[in-house]
């Protein structure tokens, strides 16, 4: 399955390069045209690969919160889990808890590594999801190769948990907030699959 609003990029890298396989083809005197073609069929490869968005079966639960997104988790700080998105991972994020998205919040900015801690002046997008548990807080935030944060979801949607939110194209950061009645269960280097790894799994009633 292919990530909702890429098909204007895989479409135009494939035309791209059906032409220039036509004209490879028809132009001998211009050799260098069938190895820019190659070339041109490689980063389509590549892009179709990146743009993928395989299916996952999620069953929501009370229980625990679900990574947002694919990728290695770089900090955890002040109940915020920060998971930076290599190229080779899925860029589709998804809900990590069910609720009602209150408030999706755009601001513009740089495009700083995403790894690195001044990426908070990058161009950014937070959803605040609210929760039985209270507010939640998903940020994407992107990096100095992507510059297109897509928004699948909109204010006062209901979301389930693991639903797919929106994607942020060629590699970036997702941060995502633990409330405190929850106990983070991740650490800093382990590696998360939007949709299917636990984060933060409840207290108990004692604990709360």
């Amino acid at each position: 399955m292919i990530a909702k609003g890429s098909e204007p990029w895989l479409f135009s890298a494939a035309s791209v390069t059906a032409l220039l396989a036509i004209l490879s083809r028809a132009t001998d005197s211009v050799p260098f045209l069938n190895y820019i073609a190659n070339m041109g069929m490689a980063l389509t490869f590549v892009m179709v690969i990146f743009f993928r968005d395989p299916e996952r079966k999620v069953e929501p639960s009370d229980a625990y919160m679900i990574s947002p997104a694919d990728g290695t988790v770089i900090d955890i700080r002040d109940r915020k889990i920060c998971i930076f998105m290599f190229l080779q991972n899925v860029h589709v994020n998804r809900a990590p808890i069910s609720g009602e998205i209150k408030e999706i919040i755009y601001k513009k900015g740089g495009y700083l590594p995403a790894y690195c801690k001044d990426s908070e002046r990058n161009e950014r997008n937070e959803f605040i999801i609210h929760s039985k548990y209270g507010d939640v807080r998903v940020t994407q935030i992107a990096g100095t190769i992507a510059r297109r944060i897509v928004t699948y979801s909109n204010v006062n949607d209901i979301v389930e948990q693991g639903q797919r939110i929106g994607m942020i194209r060629f590699g970036s950061r997702v941060d995502v907030t633990i409330p405190h009645n929850f106990d983070i269960t991740v650490e800093k280097g382990e590696r998360v699959l939007a949709g299917k790894t636990i984060i933060a799994t409840i207290k108990n009633d004692r604990e709360i």
